[in-house]
């Protein structure tokens, strides 16, 4: 337990320079692209303000000190929970993150849960039914997932479930992200992911089944489906949980494709439409809590191995 303990701690060590670089390289990057901030952000339906009214706006909000000063008071309020608010909707780009996060952590559970229930099972029943009738329709599946790109399966899914059928609303977040409109926007990202998720499993059972301690629990006498789920099935699922992870931790910062082809409110269409407006402001809290995401997701993948395979035991001395 100690050396959970300590691997957790390093790892948690690891994440605070890992973040500040991010933090640095998306700063540097947003303020070296062309345009004047201010003048961005003033910009009215009429057209570009006063310059008088620019510049008196340049040194309120301190755009007029130097990038680096810049950075340390923006990463003072950061480490004191403030991301600033937004140069267009003047809101909290805390506030709007949790609205948009929220829409897209209950997208993505659907999707993965929809993944894991068309991967798991197909690649292991392709896995013990090799060159079958199964496999090779498996193998079908597979290939038109991973070819298939996302936006054009999500206006195949709109046009037949939306427009011809008319069951299924085709865009938008309906009450609070009903089921009805989740359904097309969660198939259409969970088609390519279950379909390299089942690769994954079907090559891993299909080479755990042929290693040594498979033969000889089977020498044993255990029950078929022991040596599968028990032996096969918990060493075979290593590498998919790795893919599944970092599927997740890209469905929880938002398909930028699925969410803007379905008007779904989530990080990633809050991302597009920040960079279009130059909303500076939104778009470096979005990249923060994207890295945060991704880098919280990685370090709960790893701690699951060792429930997944007891041979796992990080920081353990041999």
């Amino acid at each position: 337990m100690s050396g959970v303990i300590d691997f957790l701690l390093r790892r948690a060590l690891l994440l605070v320079p890992i973040l500040l670089l991010i933090s640095v390289i998306s700063f540097a990057l947003i303020h070296l692209t062309p345009g004047d901030i201010a003048e961005n952000a003033m910009m009215g339906p009429d057209g570009p303000a006063d310059p008088a009214a620019v510049a008196e706006y340049r040194v309120a909000m301190g755009l007029d000190k130097p990038i680096y000063v810049q950075y340390l008071v923006w990463m003072e309020k950061v480490l004191h929970g403030d991301l600033g608010f937004s140069f267009k909707t003047t809101d909290y780009v805390s506030s709007a993150l949790s609205r948009c996060f929220l829409a897209t952590l209950k997208l993505a559970c659907v999707s993965m849960a929809v993944s894991l229930a068309v991967a798991l099972p197909l690649g292991v029943a392709a896995a013990l039914w090799k060159d079958s009738i199964i496999d090779h329709i498996a193998r079908i599946f597979s290939l038109s997932g991973v070819a298939m790109p996302n936006f054009w399966l999500g206006y195949l899914l709109m046009i037949l479930f939306g427009v011809t059928l008319k069951l299924l609303p085709t865009s938008g977040y309906g009450d609070g992200g009903d089921l009805q409109h989740m359904i097309l926007p969660a198939i259409t990202l969970a088609a390519g992911h279950s379909a390299y998720l089942m690769r994954l499993m079907r090559s891993g059972m299909i080479e755990a089944l042929g290693q040594d301690y498979v033969c000889a629990a089977r020498a044993k006498g255990l029950r078929e489906r022991a040596v599968i789920f028990r032996h096969a099935l918990r060493n075979a699922l290593i590498p998919v949980l790795t893919i599944a992870g970092l599927n997740l931790g890209f469905l929880l910062n938002g398909s930028v494709i699925v969410e803007t082809v379905f008007a779904w409110p989530g990080i990633g269409n809050l991302l597009v439409s920040s960079i279009f407006s130059k909303d500076f402001p939104m778009v470096q809290g979005c990249i923060l809590v994207i890295a945060l995401i991704y880098v919280t997701v990685n370090l709960a993948v790893d701690v699951s191995y060792m429930l997944v395979d007891p041979r796992i035991r990080y920081g353990a001395k041999n």
